[in-house]
């Protein structure tokens, strides 16, 4: 299914919810809205399964208009953030819903399916309970089966996992990645977290304060951020941002300490924070600073330095310990290093690992 956004904007009395964008979605792939609360995500998943109009603009599916059409007479799937289930019927009543209304199976043919379902949301031991009986990460697996079980073209997810604990979005994210490579819907995914763009890849639109400032493949958004705007919500934790200036062959951090980067008048530099180390190898630039905050996250180390330059996080795989207000350097080489210009436009970008 392609769908097509002309011109699409959102506006309540003077508020500008929705600036006016054209977006064409890669069909039968997975598209990730990706951007902070209030990015607008959730307007623009409104007005494209036809819950809300468009103050102007149109939706477009396989170039027919269904701008003015509602969402009762599209083929649309929709997942929320809240576990949202029929509370009086059966798990297996939940995910067989669609599939009845649909008509031209039968009873025999709708189990099957069913089964095949909960089989691939790991709640096939939780079929005949109701979904008062469940975890809140069980009734989001039964709102996502009953989803997949309309076999829609469209499947519309806005943030379906915030609400889960940290370990079962690991899960979830996992297997929603392999479920939607496996399917042919058009999907459209809105989140707030970087990581989980970079999980379920396809593609990703990374929005803020109601704009849509940067479509394409995943991968290329995240090595290429057009602009310092997409670079902020499409890092976690956030880039490294250090204002420079641009000597011509050079672009000086300060008096003494230069990149080897080609740029001219005032530049910023951005460094992710797993570019920096705290051992030096061949060739790094060093950074001196001072320990402010370490702290353990899963696998890896984050710590926070007061360095020579602005304040600087750096994403360590491993466990570390540092003693706070500890004097310690951190490394990076100039050719990991972004430059964005004077209006926040990307000018340089690190050259692929692997290319």
């Amino acid at each position: 299914m392609q769908l097509s956004l002309q011109g699409l904007s959102h506006r309540v009395g003077a508020a500008e919810h929705l600036y006016p964008m054209d977006l064409t979605l890669q069909a039968g792939a997975v598209t990730v809205l990706l951007g902070a609360t209030q990015a607008g995500k959730t307007t623009l998943m409104r007005l494209i399964a036809g819950l809300d109009r468009p103050s102007a603009g149109r939706v477009l599916v396989d170039g027919q208009d269904v701008t003015g059409v509602p969402v009762r007479d599209r083929n649309v799937a929709m997942v929320y953030q809240q576990f949202i289930n029929y509370p009086s019927m059966t798990v297996r009543d939940n995910i067989a819903s669609p599939l009845k209304l649909r008509g031209g199976l039968d009873r025999a043919a709708i189990a099957k399916q069913v089964d095949a379902l909960a089989q691939k949301l790991h709640i096939e031991m939780h079929l005949d309970k109701l979904p008062a009986q469940l975890s809140g990460g069980q009734q989001q697996r039964v709102a996502l089966a009953r989803a997949l079980a309309k076999n829609a073209p469209l499947m519309l997810l806005d943030e379906p996992l915030v609400n889960l604990d940290y370990k079962l979005r690991e899960e979830l994210r996992e297997e929603l990645s392999q479920l939607f490579a496996s399917g042919d819907s058009t999907v459209v995914y809105a989140t707030t977290e970087p990581g989980e763009a970079l999980l379920l890849g396809g593609y990703t639109a990374v929005m803020d304060a109601g704009e849509l400032l940067q479509y394409g493949p995943t991968a290329e958004v995240f090595h290429k951020p057009a602009s310092l705007r997409v670079a902020r919500a499409f890092s976690d934790p956030p880039m490294n941002l250090l204002p420079a200036t641009g000597r011509g062959a050079s672009v000086e951090l300060r008096p003494g300490l230069s990149l080897d980067l080609s740029a001219q008048g005032p530049v910023t530099v951005g460094l992710r924070a797993n570019a920096l180390r705290v051992s030096a190898q061949p060739g790094d630039i060093e950074l001196r600073g001072r320990v402010e905050l370490a702290e353990i996250s899963g696998s890896d180390t984050f710590v926070h330095v007061h360095s020579e330059v602005g304040e600087l996080v750096a994403q360590l795989s491993g466990v570390h310990y540092f003693e706070l207000g500890a004097s310690l350097s951190l490394f990076f080489r100039a050719a990991e290093a972004y430059v964005f210009d004077a209006a926040g436009a990307l000018a340089i970008a690190p050259e692929r690992r692997g290319r």
